[in-house]
């Protein structure tokens, strides 16, 4: 398509022969969040842009370089794709006033735009599943995302991420240690990259997170942030280590761990993989506790995180965790215009008897016919002609076992597959 209208780049096109595996997946995140009690929110694209300056920080890269905002030509509004999912539910549970009836276990999925280099595991239109509990304070809840992750992984038959935990301490810790990672920079000014200069005086932890190779050592002498954190802090973050190691979560402690949203306080977590090259980390989060007052409600505690699903898929690929492509139980080949209503009229039966059925249109031989119906996958094609019309029965052909075919009537067409379905189980 030379010249044609193509997708955007970074904004990926998702096909029938991958979108099984999405289906697999999505499902086991709904079985999976169901037996923690998490229940689903659903929450639009498009939100104020303010909703984002507000939430995520004025000076991050999200914000300052990689969101799509536009001007609403009707109102004049600045609208912006969601970048990402928290805002937008904590927005949502202040506005239907969610957390009057109780704290609140939550969860999301679906498509984030951020403009970034598009490349593996980092996409401008990606996927996340976001987790979110709301009103609860202490670091059990912490603990219990985590521990969720973990049996998450699990599920999907991925191993070999690494757990890596923080904390940010409250308000109060972070202003201090602020006050000596200016100073500290400002003594090493001429060392710093462009980025982190103009980060220097409004986001000077964000340096922490900088990628820049040249200035991983100044940043590993930095003041840590340990040195200054609250009694309160210390604790929680201890007895988070201890509920960790009592359900035998292995974790490493990092320090450095800043995470790219201003709104994270205490704990913050990563699990990262080395299989992805540099887009190693595929679940993230933390604990948000002044996001609420922040965005216009009560304040209120809240932790979360949101894990990528391209990254994900990525890793399950990788493991040879085999998914079954879906296929239809049935194939219904038939020709002949009277017998084309008779196969319709079988088709819905069978359909309702609980089978997915495909019916052949567009004509053809039944030996064409029957290339397509082997081609489709089916275990059994039913094969319609003017001997059955006139008998109302329909033949029954095994398309994956060595069974023999047979004529029979269509009411015990349903049994006759369960029974050699047992069969073969058994």
């Amino acid at each position: 398509m030379a010249n044609g209208i193509k997708a955007i780049r970074g904004m990926n096109d998702i096909l029938p022969h991958e979108s099984y595996l999405w289906l697999h997946f999505e499902l086991k995140v709904q079985q999976w969040l169901a037996a923690y009690g998490y229940r689903n929110i659903r929450t639009p694209i498009v939100e104020q842009t303010d909703l984002f300056v507000r939430s995520i920080g004025e000076v991050t890269d999200i914000v300052e370089k990689e969101m799509y905002t536009f001007v609403d030509h009707l109102n004049n509004d600045s609208l912006t794709l969601r970048p990402e999912g928290t805002a937008s539910c904590v927005r949502a549970v202040i506005e239907h006033n969610l957390l009057y009836s109780g704290p609140q276990r939550l969860y999301y999925t679906g498509p984030m735009f951020r403009h970034e280099r598009p490349q593996k595991g980092r996409y401008r239109q990606f996927h996340q599943v976001g987790v979110e509990a709301l009103g609860f304070a202490g670091p059990d809840i912490d603990a219990e995302l985590i521990i969720m992750c973990a049996r998450f992984w699990q599920l999907l038959g991925i191993s070999g991420l690494r757990l890596e935990i923080g904390t940010l301490g409250n308000a109060e810790t972070r202003a201090l240690y602020r006050s000596r990672l200016v100073k500290y920079f400002e003594q090493h000014r001429e060392a710093l990259d462009e980025d982190s200069q103009r980060r220097l005086h409004t986001n000077p932890l964000r340096i922490l997170d900088s990628k820049n190779p040249l200035m991983h050592k100044l940043i590993e002498n930095a003041p840590k942030l340990i040195d200054d954190l609250d009694v309160e802090s210390c604790e929680h973050f201890e007895t988070l280590q201890s509920i960790l190691r009592g359900q035998g979560i292995n974790f490493e402690i990092n320090l450095r761990l800043v995470r790219g949203l201003d709104y994270y306080n205490r704990t913050v977590f990563e699990w990262v993989t080395d299989k992805l090259g540099a887009q190693g980390t595929v679940c993230a989060g933390g604990r948000y506790d002044g996001l609420i007052a922040q965005v216009g409600g009560k304040p209120a505690p809240a932790c979360g995180f949101a894990m990528g699903v391209e990254r994900l898929l990525a890793l399950m690929q990788d493991a040879d965790n085999s998914v079954d492509q879906p296929a239809p139980d049935i194939y219904i080949v038939h020709q002949g215009e009277q017998v084309t209503y008779y196969a319709w009229k079988c088709a819905e039966f069978l359909r309702d008897e609980g089978f997915n059925v495909v019916l052949h249109c567009g004509g053809g031989s039944f030996k064409t016919q029957m290339k397509k119906a082997d081609a489709s996958g089916a275990s059994y094609a039913v094969i319609i002609g003017d001997e059955e019309l006139k008998t109302e029965e329909v033949t029954l052909k095994p398309l994956r076992e060595a069974i023999a075919q047979a004529r029979v009537k269509l009411v015990i067409v349903g049994e006759i597959i369960r029974k050699e379905h047992s069969n073969l189980t058994t």
